[in-house]
Formats: structure tokens, C-alpha cells, sequence
């Protein structure tokens, strides 16, 4: 089942499954996505956080981290996306557009099963930081 919502950063599509996910998007069946929750106990059962960085990770907004185990998890804090996250748990996310293409609001109704919200933007998309256990790198 594929979600079409407004997510912290910009409109994305969510699921279980991220294989589903590259398939609507055309990309490789096995390009990892990241995951979105908004509970940092779902984020200890996913990875470990080195210790050096638990506050940083705690405080950070709109950013995912890149971790040691190569699963990259954003979590999401205080907005509505927040509250549907609530209700679920956590999902594989991506942006709602095909590989390399811009943001199309008719195309991402029509494929996606469920859509969440009313209203879809562009915005810019999460920081990327890459946690190792010594130091963090900006990758985006």
C-alpha cells in the first residue's frame, strides 16, 4: 500500500514496502529509502545511536542521519505528519515524483493508493547527515 502525504519537507509517498516504492518511481528495485518515524523508540529498535551524538540527533529538525548499519531514518517532531507517523508506526519514505522529475500533483494522486492530505508542496528536501561511530559528514 503506497500513502501519498505531506511529510515535514516535502509531498512524498510512504509504505512499507521500499521496493514497492523504487518500482512507481522507476528506479533500482534496491535503492535503500529512508526510514520515517516519529518515535525515537522505534528509532533504537532500527539502529544505535553512538552516544557522542544523541543529542544532536535528538534535537535535530529535517534532517536524516546516515547510520553506521547504512539504514537512514529521519525523525519527524511537531506537525501534522508527526501525528499520522504516530498512528503508525514508521514508514519507508521518498519524494512523490518519478526518479530525477519534478514534483507532479496529478501524476502522485493517480498512483498512489491512499492519499492523506488535501494539499501537496515543494520544499526543500531533508539534510542528510552521515553518523559514524567518531564523527558526522554533511551529505546533503
Amino acid at each position: 500500500m503506497i500513502y501519498l502525504a505531506q511529510t515535514d519537507t516535502t509531498a512524498g509517498f510512504l509504505s512499507r514496502d521500499f521496493r514497492e516504492l523504487n518500482r512507481l518511481k522507476e528506479r533500482g528495485e534496491n535503492q535503500p529509502c529512508l526510514i520515517a518515524t516519529s518515535k525515537f523508540s522505534i528509532l533504537k529498535t532500527l539502529v544505535r545511536v553512538p552516544n557522542k551524538f544523541k543529542n544532536c540527533v535528538r534535537r535535530a529538525r529535517k534532517t536524516t542521519f546516515l547510520y553506521p548499519n547504512l539504514k537512514a531514518v529521519r525523525v519527524v517532531k511537531e506537525c501534522k505528519h508527526a501525528k499520522f507517523l504516530d498512528a503508525h508506526g514508521w514508514f519507508y519514505s521518498t519524494s512523490a515524483n518519478l526518479s530525477g522529475q519534478n514534483f507532479d500533483e496529478n501524476w502522485a494522486r493517480g498512483v498512489a493508493d491512499v492519499i492523506v492530505d488535501n494539499k501537496f508542496y515543494e520544499k526543500c528536501s531533508s539534510k542528510i547527515l552521515k553518523v559514524s561511530i567518531r564523527n558526522i559528514k554533511r551529505l546533503r
